[in-house]
């Protein structure tokens, strides 16, 4: 059984990734900004004692190290950096803001790093040692051909190359590492019409966690286990 931090667990993808963990009967630290919300994580959390929740708050320098001394000298063997967004949706050439852009970049690419610079002890203790980030296909250089969405693109390029690092700094260390594009997923931010739903999309990026390694760390994949070209 191995002990798996989720952030953004309350809704999506992240939900999904509790609830699939828990049927693999792992344990699962599951973050969240207010854990005192009601909802389906917090009676996930209640109905089995394998769900710890906690309060996270990724763009917060102080909710960062509250959650750090909370983890105390638990030992991480799988972290999925789950949380983000997408920021305003009309982010087209003329109409960038350089405040929104701040904020976005924050939460999406520097926010993983200094989290797991935070915890690294505790992931340092786990036996798995799997750092996965979710990342986006809009992230992709070469994928780019509809231009626009500014804020949301270049964050997601900007985790990439963060994550490329990170699998380079901590490979001696036995960490293998990799950025996972869910699909286009029926969510909040992905929408109605988006072409996969969550259980779907996650199902697929468990299976690329499983096969994850150091022979295929520093990767950027696809949901499906497809490589993403940079």
């Amino acid at each position: 059984m191995s002990t798996v931090l989720i952030t953004g667990s309350n809704r999506g993808i992240g939900l999904e990734f509790v609830k699939q963990y828990l049927d693999r009967g792992h344990r699962v630290l599951a973050t969240c900004r207010n854990p005192d919300d009601k909802g389906e994580l917090a009676d996930l959390a209640a109905a089995n004692h394998s769900v710890t929740l906690m309060a996270l708050d990724v763009g917060s320098e102080e909710s960062r190290a509250s959650f750090a001394a909370a983890l105390a000298d638990t030992p991480v063997d799988i972290f999925i950096n789950n949380a983000g967004v997408y920021g305003p949706r009309d982010a087209s050439f003329g109409k960038v803001d350089a405040k929104e852009w701040e904020q976005v970049l924050f939460v999406n690419s520097i926010a993983p790093l200094l989290l797991t610079q935070d915890i690294i002890a505790n992931l340092r203790m786990g036996s798995d040692k799997k750092l996965v980030y979710i990342t986006s296909k809009m992230g992709s250089i070469d994928d780019n051909s509809g231009g626009g969405s500014y804020i949301y693109r270049s964050s997601k390029t900007a985790l990439n190359s963060v994550v490329r690092s990170l699998s380079v700094d901590l490979r001696d260390e036995g960490f293998s590492v990799a950025v996972l594009h869910p699909g286009w997923v029926q969510t909040d931010m992905g929408g109605p019409n988006a072409l996969i739903d969550t259980l779907t999309s996650v199902s697929g990026m468990i299976g690329v966690i499983d096969k994850l390694s150091q022979a295929n760390t520093g990767q950027f994949f696809n949901y499906d286990g497809q490589p993403i070209a940079w």
